[in-house]
């Protein structure tokens, strides 16, 4: 980075952090920021189960897109069509409504109530989604010729897939799915309703035993923060090294 760059960010970061001082000074309100630190452990206990929670996600609902992705090109009717409508269910449905009926509904019926694996599966079946049709369109912009020409050379469906598109796919996927994987983090809060303790949870705890509102939620804002701005950076990363190669 450019000490012209760094020093435009560095002035509009001191810009925006004396806007929001003046804001807050304003404000008739009696701070005490003392609240975040007297409960810096439950801050950090939702930190820990935030990061598990998007870990986990992220990892079962990249593979979740990868095999709904392959089920929307394959040859088999079969497998377009549930990878069509396992796609438009978690597409077409808000994730509120997903976690409460995966939550009071499907886990009652397993009799399983482990609320942080639920949530998980949750979010990953929700991610997977739209992992699936950015697997699927990244398929598909695949030269076709280029499929014609492994056929020619003697390799199967699953071994041109494999081989041939899935890598080049891949590459042109990343940059997307990246960007999926921060809106993921982000949704996790909502698995606050059904009491797992991440970050957003540990703020309505703070907020209802302290009734200090802005200590309670500005800290959480500055912790999503720091899961979040690690992979945005990397996606802009990638996104450039996309249009450096091209």
């Amino acid at each position: 980075m450019s000490i012209y760059r760094l020093s435009l960010r560095l002035f509009f970061g001191i810009f925006i952090a004396g806007g929001l001082y003046v804001l807050f000074a304003s404000i008739d309100y009696p701070w005490n920021w003392r609240v975040p630190w007297e409960y810096r452990s439950l801050f950090m206990q939702g930190f820990y189960f935030t990061l598990v929670a998007s870990v986990g996600s992220i990892a079962l609902g990249f593979c979740l897109g990868v095999v709904g992705g392959l089920g929307r090109v394959s040859n088999s009717i079969m497998a377009r069509e549930l990878a069509a409508l396992y796609v438009e269910i978690f597409r077409g449905t808000p994730l509120l409504v997903q976690i409460y009926v995966f939550y009071f509904c499907l886990a009652t019926v397993v009799r399983y109530d482990n609320a942080m694996v639920i949530g998980i599966v949750t979010l990953a079946c929700f991610s997977g989604a739209y992992i699936s049709e950015m697997v699927r369109a990244g398929i598909e912009s695949v030269d076709k010729g280029q499929v014609e020409a492994a056929k020619s050379t003697g390799l199967d469906y699953w071994q041109t897939m494999r081989y041939i598109i899935f890598p080049q796919a891949l590459k042109r996927i990343i940059p997307p799915v990246t960007g999926q994987f921060v809106s993921l983090i982000k949704d996790s809060s909502l698995l606050s309703v059904i009491s797992v303790r991440e970050l957003t949870k540990a703020s309505e705890i703070i907020n209802a035993t302290t009734y200090k509102t802005f200590e309670a939620y500005l800290p959480l804002a500055g912790l999503y923060l720091m899961l979040t701005y690690p992979l945005s950076y990397l996606t802009r990363r990638l996104e450039k090294g996309m249009k450096y190669e091209h």
